[in-house]
């Protein structure tokens, strides 16, 4: 059994990323209605912009750990399928330290 990884827009804006094993319909269903609580419930309604599947539900865990970690910018590349801006955003992240980072 396979798995999605997905990204929601929320009302506000923002983005969640989340994995769901079942139907992504269903998932996206219950988010909306806020049947779990947590980050979404208040951020209603939600809007499915991107998805991925995995034949490995371990996979798919993986990749939402891994999209988390990524910056507004580099999601909205994934979500339009701009693989060129997300190869660049990579790069610029790499070659340049963020200022938080307290090097320089």
């Amino acid at each position: 059994m396979g798995a999605y990884v997905y990204i929601l827009r929320c009302c506000d804006r923002l983005y969640y990323v989340g994995s769901t094993r079942g139907s992504l319909d269903l998932r996206v269903a219950e988010h909306n209605a806020g049947t779990y609580g947590g980050y979404t419930k208040s951020r209603r309604p939600v809007e499915l912009v991107h998805s991925q599947y995995f034949d490995r539900i371990t996979d798919a865990i993986a990749a939402e750990r891994h999209l988390k970690g990524w910056s507004r910018a580099k999601k909205e590349a994934l979500i339009k399928n701009d693989f060129d801006l997300l190869v660049q955003l990579a790069k610029n992240r790499t070659e340049f330290p963020h200022p938080s980072t307290g090097s320089g």
